[in-house]
């Protein structure tokens, strides 16, 4: 089944958590401190892979999670790093950050990888807090959290050559005829009802087909087939448009469908296309030729007359596609927009909720997932914090009381005395 939707959930792994420890060995009574860092929680990474054409492997799976860092340990070992999460994706995904909407990158080439969700850092044990007036520390820090997001995923097939019509105009016919695909071919329309791809050998270099499915006016606003597969067109360097000879109207189907790629995207209707007139092995097709031929030629347009179904002059019409394929530009990339914007981490916010007085922040939320409150002094260096950026002044200002809760992210706290309790 042919998928080029899809909604992921990625999470980076969490930072193993720092330990308090002290080095114990015989003759050595005071040893220092010897409590190792946590390992960086593991990424998670698209990565294009030629295996896979469509999303459709999305449907049975949608959540992937980095495994996180190991803790560290005494005698300063510091933890393991969690293992990487690849992702595989067909080449010529696109990636969208769910709720915000922001295009974050495409994976063109197989191999290439995006960045999806990163890790989170390790804590630092005790070892890492040691100084000249504090040699004995009783503090670690807990793993930072991963990094997590919902993505939406397009696919946008890549081809050489896309092969675009109205239903029934033998675009099927010409992809298995030139190629060893196997599409669902019958005399009716909305035959396909999917993007199918080929390889063709043309004088020995490989070209990328694709058939796109059957496109009717108003296809552009979502009308039969057409809205969901004018994306795959997007990507493709050369168009062959094949005009069906058996039509009532070739030529009102040629416009029809010039206009159809003009709607959708203008950049489109500008795409290098070369035409066929097809089912030339139909005498009546055969004898109307000429006069679609000399109305085609008025508007500046060579047609070249072809049997999809005997191949004749497929070579030809292959040639002329492929000499233009290989005087095009590399395809140009899509800018994406940067995934995380230049911020203060400083900057906070504080709401007064019936749950309690809610603080936002990126420094102040990361500083709190990051606290081990099972050591006092770990609560200490975080009130140092929350005084240092400003949290405590503007709490009192806004008019906290003992006994109120604060809450940080997934922290829970109690206000006392101007201090935190767990």
């Amino acid at each position: 089944m042919f998928k080029d939707h899809a909604k992921i959930y990625v999470k980076g792994g969490d930072g193993g958590n720092g330990v308090v420890a002290f080095r114990r060995e015989k003759f050595v009574p005071r040893g220092g401190p010897a409590g190792g860092s946590g390992g960086k929680g593991g990424d998670v990474y698209l990565v294009a892979s030629e295996r896979h054409n469509t999303l459709h492997h999305f449907a049975f799976k949608v959540h992937f999670k980095a495994e996180r860092g190991k803790h560290g340990s005494g005698s300063n070992k510091q933890g393991a790093r969690g293992k990487t999460v690849e992702v595989p994706v067909p080449p010529g995904t696109e990636v969208y950050d769910a709720d915000t909407g922001e295009f974050l990158g495409e994976l063109l080439e197989p191999g290439e990888k995006l960045l999806a969700a990163r890790g989170g850092r390790g804590g630092r044990g005790n070892y890492a807090f040691r100084s000249s007036t504090n040699q004995a520390p009783r503090i670690a820090e807990k793993g930072e959290p991963g990094e997590e997001r919902w993505l939406r995923l397009e696919l946008k097939l890549i081809a050489d050559i896309g092969i675009v019509g109205v239903p029934n105009a033998g675009k099927s016919t010409l992809l298995a005829t030139a190629t060893r695909a196997k599409p669902k071919i019958a005399d009716y329309p909305f035959t396909t009802l999917e993007p199918n791809l080929g390889v063709a050998v043309v004088d020995y270099q490989d070209v990328v087909l694709a058939d796109i499915p059957g496109l009717i006016e108003g296809a552009h606003s979502g009308v039969g087939l057409g809205d969901a597969f004018l994306r795959h067109i997007e990507r493709t360097r050369v168009l062959i448009h094949l005009i069906n000879g058996l039509s009532p109207d070739p030529l009102g189907d040629y416009e029809a469908i010039r206009q159809e790629l003009e709607l959708f995207n203008p950049m489109l209707a500008d795409k290098p296309q070369i035409v066929g007139f097809n089912k030339m092995d139909v005498t009546d097709v055969r004898e109307r030729w000429p006069q679609v031929r000399d109305e085609l030629a008025r508007q500046g347009v060579e047609a070249i007359p072809v049997s999809a179904a005997t191949g004749e002059n497929l070579q030809t019409l292959l040639r002329k596609a492929l000499a233009i394929l290989n005087d095009l530009p590399p395809l140009e990339r899509k800018k994406a927009m940067p995934i995380l914007q230049p911020v203060d981490e400083d900057v906070f916010d504080i709401k007064k909720t019936p749950e309690g007085w809610v603080v936002s922040g990126k420094r102040i939320e990361r500083a709190a997932a990051m606290t081990n409150w099972d050591y006092y002094e770990a609560a200490m260096r975080f009130h140092r914090i929350m005084e240092a950026i400003g949290v405590a002044e503007a709490l009192e200002k806004a008019g906290i009381q003992n006994g109120d809760v604060v809450i940080i992210g997934d922290t829970v706290l109690e206000w006392q005395d101007d201090y935190f309790y767990d």
